[in-house]
């Protein structure tokens, strides 16, 4: 598998939103990804190696949604691979899957929308409040 998308790309554009649409896959709500091979996607992330490698780009991404210092992740932090994995590379391409330069840390809602096109809940780029300002985020 040929990497498409790198994290040095990603890093480089500025805003959220470029950000996202840099990763956006665009694939549609229930089309199948591993089927019935997703007991060994199950099994590599429940691995040793892939949960210290996990930790360590939470670490380099600072928990924040697209390593975006404007956007931090609340709640459960995932890290997504920046090009699609398939059944094959989980057994012979252990290296690609554990690249740093192909995830990155994002939140449930990003991790969505970057599958399945649901862009609406995308998070805009950050606003500063004023004093006076009575509109919600």
């Amino acid at each position: 598998m040929s990497i498409l998308r790198s994290y040095k790309e990603l890093i480089r554009i500025r805003a959220f939103k470029e950000r996202f649409e840099y990763l956006r896959l665009g694939a549609s709500v229930g089309s199948e990804t591993f089927g019935f091979d997703r007991y060994l996607n199950q099994r590599f992330y429940t691995s040793t190696e892939w949960k210290k490698f996990r930790r360590d780009i939470i670490l380099r991404d600072e928990g924040y949604d697209l390593a975006h210092k404007d956007f931090p992740i609340q709640g459960r932090i995932i890290i997504h691979h920046l090009n699609p994995i398939r059944p094959e590379d989980l057994e012979n391409d252990i290296d690609l899957l554990m690249d740093p330069n192909n995830v990155v840390c994002v939140s449930n809602d990003t991790h969505n929308a970057i599958h399945f096109g649901v862009d609406d809940i995308v998070r805009s780029d950050y606003v500063e409040r004023r004093p006076g300002d009575t509109t919600l985020w």
